[in-house]
C-alpha cells in the first residue's frame, strides 16, 4: 500500500485525498439527536457484571439508539461512571448502520469486529471491513474513523495475500 501511494505524485495524492474526504465526511457524523436517545438491545442472552461495568449480549444481537443500529453475533458494552464508553460487536459480519444527517443516505459498515470508542469518538472496523453509502463502497482489512476530527484511515492486510484498500465511487445520479 505504501509503495503504491509513494508512486502517486503529490497532485494526484491531494486530489485523491479531497475525493475520499468529500465522500466520507458524511460518514463521520450522526443525527444530532442519536446520542440523547435511549439504547435498546435484544439478544438471546445477556450477562451483566456490575463489578467491571461490562454487559455482554450473545446471539442475534440488535442494538439501536436513534438512527444507529448494530447487528452482531455478540455485543459487549463497557461503562465508566454509569456512561457507556465503548461498544464492541463481533460477527460474520457485524453490521453498524446509521443515518449521518437528515436527508442523507444511510451508511452501512460491515466487519468481523466493530470497536466504537465513544469517549474518543473513534470507530474501528476490522476483518474484511467495508463501508457502503448511496451505492459507493470503501473496503480494506481495517477502517478507522476519528469522528470528531473527520479523519478516515483505511489499511490493507499484511503480507502478499492481504486485502488491499478498495473504493468504488458511483457517477452522480446513478445508484
Amino acid at each position: 500500500m505504501l509503495k503504491a501511494l509513494s508512486m502517486l505524485n503529490n497532485r494526484s495524492l491531494i486530489q485523491l485525498t479531497i475525493i475520499i474526504s468529500a465522500w466520507l465526511s458524511p460518514l463521520c457524523f450522526a443525527l444530532p439527536t442519536d446520542r440523547q436517545q435511549p439504547i435498546h438491545i435484544s439478544a438471546d442472552s445477556a450477562q451483566i457484571d456490575d463489578n467491571t461495568g461490562t454487559t455482554t449480549y450473545k446471539g442475534n444481537v440488535l442494538m439501536t439508539q436513534g438512527s444507529l443500529e448494530i447487528r452482531a453475533a455478540n455485543v459487549s458494552l463497557y461503562r465508566i461512571n454509569d456512561e457507556v464508553s465503548q461498544i464492541i460487536a463481533t460477527g460474520s459480519p457485524a453490521n453498524f448502520r446509521q443515518q449521518p444527517s437528515p436527508g442523507q443516505a444511510v451508511t452501512d459498515a460491515f466487519g468481523e469486529k466493530l470497536d466504537y470508542q465513544i469517549t474518543d469518538q473513534t470507530v474501528t472496523i476490522s476483518g474484511k471491513a467495508r463501508v457502503e453509502q448511496a451505492g459507493d463502497t470503501f473496503s480494506g482489512e481495517r477502517i478507522v474513523y476519528q469522528m470528531d476530527k473527520a479523519i478516515v484511515n483505511a489499511y490493507s492486510g499484511k503480507g502478499s495475500s492481504g486485502q488491499r484498500v478498495q473504493m468504488v465511487i458511483q457517477p452522480k445520479g446513478k445508484q
